[in-house]
């Protein structure tokens, strides 16, 4: 990382003077960071030497609710924040540190300065993403996801001159951005040294999140000199027994050429080749071993002794992990969801793909399917796996909002265009999205009024904020969804033709969760999250019965109403169990189950017949048609005879609970 080129202040003037005749600034006088900021706070409607209005400020409920949210990432950077202002004490500064949508959440500082600070609202809660402050060190670095140094009057609000800003992102342990430690203070009394230091800290702080979330998982320490392992500037590996990365801090990515949509992806063998099984044979003694990267990069390896576990290079397949015996509950580290698509269903992977392709080139894309079927979730991995993932991806409900509201949201306005807007103005929704994706949810209940503005704004690719008269340039790809069938609604004249071929350029049809074939992985997926998201040791996994019943269930609400019920369910689980079974689950969704028909196969058929030794007999041949309620009575019969009527015993034999056990002899009037 480099610094930024800083120009004279006679170079300043004159490169700001052809922005604003111009909207260009002339290649050579400043640096390209900060010409191509200085472009996007021009685009967002702001004026350098506007006299100061009321920033945007977020309400006592947001920064309450924020800081809940960022409660981890707060918990970590803290410590590193107090380090470096205890470093940097009476230079007349201050640490502060953002979140991913540039609010800021914690600030330390010096008295005098933080009184100055506070004229231009650089304290908790107050936004500092460029489209609100313009070119400033938090706001860009969120931009461009790098560090920056913005001094003096390369500030583009002339009001936020008087600051030397030093600022670095912090990337998560998944490759996402988390947030951005910034150090700001007087441009009188720069020091040279601050940027290396903001960028050592962020470091520092990703170093605390990435040891956190991979508490459990095996860790391998890298860096090209063996006497650098165990420092701030290795890189950090966390590796699952056969090889699977699940986490990489932006050192190691670099080091490896390892992109963030990688991690979670890939395997240690595709990054190392065959070096990867040399690894195999190393007992866990914290030795440095000596690889080279794929991309040629010489490297010590280290691994953790205390973890006792060896890392193992799979071939690049999607690993499936069972436990003895054959059962389908799963103990996998905890990670994201990665996609919509799940690891088995074909049909989506495909739509995934050709979505992708499509809107690289700029092509719109609309989502059709039920309430609940993940179309949100499918358009933000369209965004994030796309060339636009590091922009903002916007997404607008057209349903939620109040049909008085949907212009000024998506399209902003100027200050005083209408009764209670706010002094400053508002760039909207479009213009929040520029560079990334603007994601149109329900857009089946846009008004027809707006419909056109919205048809005027993808053709000029401009638009013109309420109570405004210059329009204003934009980019972004758009990804509509909507539950309805928008042709039918061209036909009742209920939604604009011109309209529905602008924004349908490749339709994706989502299917409902009943005709899906990833059903396992979706819910493997769900529960990994929830775990993580809950802060459980291991993710949790599902008793066989609780598994089978599950996939014949028709699911009404699809992924919505199954993410929901696993979410209930994990949090009834007590903090030493790891298994989910019928207990932890709603009754309403026990009658829902188990009073519905379905077919038995020759597996499940097996199955039920060996939970008892003293077999009954089975069910004659040609009703093949069982229900469901029948076949747990029947179970449960069965285990009592076989456990000679220990209710404890039966209980364990059919994997539940004794309560439960009895509650469901008195549903089915056994008792």
């Amino acid at each position: 990382m480099q610094l930024m080129h800083h120009a004279s202040l006679d170079q300043l003037r004159q490169a700001r003077r052809c922005l604003l005749e111009s909207g260009e600034v002339p290649q050579g006088l400043v640096d390209d960071t900060l010409s191509r900021s200085w472009q996007r706070s021009q685009r967002a409607g702001l004026s350098p030497s506007d006299p100061p209005v009321a920033p945007p400020i977020s309400t006592g409920t947001e920064l309450r609710r924020a800081l809940l949210n960022e409660a981890d990432f707060l918990a970590h950077a803290r410590p590193v924040m107090e380090f470096v202002f205890d470093q940097m004490q009476g230079s007349g500064s201050m640490v502060i540190l953002a979140d991913a949508q540039g609010m800021l959440l914690h600030t330390l500082g010096d008295a005098d300065f933080l009184e100055r600070a506070e004229r231009v609202s650089l304290r908790p809660g107050a936004l500092w993403r460029e489209e609100h402050r313009g070119t400033n060190a938090i706001g860009t670095a969120l931009a461009d996801q790098k560090a920056v140094v913005i001094h003096g009057a390369e500030h583009y609000l002339d009001r936020n001159g008087f600051l030397t800003c030093s600022a670095a992102p912090v990337m998560a342990p998944d490759g996402r951005l988390r947030g951005v430690l910034d150090i700001s203070g007087d441009q009188r009394s720069q020091h040279p040294h601050t940027f290396a230091l903001v960028r050592s800290a962020a470091r520092m702080i990703e170093d605390r999140l990435f040891h956190a979330r991979h508490a459990n998982d095996q860790l391998l320490r890298l860096h090209p000199h063996a006497e650098g392992l165990g420092a701030v500037g290795e890189g950090l590996l966390a590796v699952t027994e056969d090889g699977w990365i699940m986490g990489a801090n932006a050192i190691a990515q670099h080091w490896l050429g390892l992109s963030a949509l990688q991690i979670g992806a890939t395997t240690l063998d595709r990054l190392l080749g065959p070096q990867a099984q040399r690894l195999l044979s190393l007992p866990a003694t914290g030795t440095p071993t000596r690889v080279t990267t794929m991309q040629g990069q010489s490297l010590f390896v280290k691994d953790e002794p205390d973890r006792r576990r060896r890392v193992w290079a799979t071939a690049p397949v999607e690993p499936t992990r069972q436990r003895p015996g054959g059962s389908t509950a799963r103990t996998i580290p905890p990670r994201p969801v990665r996609t919509p698509a799940g690891r088995d269903d074909t049909r989506m992977s495909k739509a995934l793909q050709r979505a992708l392709k499509v809107q690289a080139q700029g092509i719109a894309v609309l989502l059709q399917g039920a309430s609940g079927t993940g179309k949100e979730v499918f358009a933000r991995t369209l965004h994030t796996e796309g060339d636009r993932a590091s922009k903002p991806f916007i997404a607008v409900n057209c349903a939620a909002l109040p049909e008085h509201l949907i212009e000024a949201e998506l399209f902003g306005y100027v200050g005083g265009a209408f009764t209670g807007a706010r002094k400053e103005g508002s760039p909207g929704r479009i213009r929040q999205a520029e560079g990334g994706t603007l994601f149109l949810d329900e857009i089946g209940d846009m008004p027809l009024s707006l419909q056109s503005r919205l048809l005027r704004v993808l053709q000029d690719k401009e638009v013109v904020p309420v109570g405004g008269c210059h329009p204003v340039p934009v980019d972004f790809v758009l990804v509509c969804a909507t539950h309805r069938q928008l042709r039918e609604a061209v036909a009742r004249g209920e939604f604009r033709e011109d309209l529905y071929w602008r924004i349908n350029g490749l339709t994706v049809q989502l299917p409902s969760l009943r005709e899906r074939g990833d059903m396992v992985e979706l819910i493997d997926d769900m529960l990994h999250s929830l775990g993580h998201d809950m802060k459980r040791h291991q993710a949790p996994s599902l008793a066989d019965e609780v598994l089978q019943a599950l996939q014949q269930h028709p699911w009404p609400g699809n992924l919505r109403q199954l993410h929901a019920v696993l979410r209930t369910a994990c949090a009834l689980l007590s903090p030493h169990e790891d298994e989910l079974h019928w207990e932890h689950f709603s009754e309403d969704l026990w009658d829902d189950v188990f009073s519905r028909p379905y077919r038995m196969g020759e597996v499940e058929e097996a199955q039920a017949m060996q939970l008892a030794a003293p077999a009954t007999p089975c069910p004659p041949p040609d009703t093949p048609e069982i229900n469901l309620k029948r076949l747990s009575s029947s179970a449960i019969e069965r285990a009592i005879q076989a456990s000679e009527g220990n209710m404890s015993e039966a209980a364990r034999r059919l994997g539940i609970s004794r309560n439960t056990l009895y509650r469901r002899l008195k549903q089915t009037d056994m008792a």
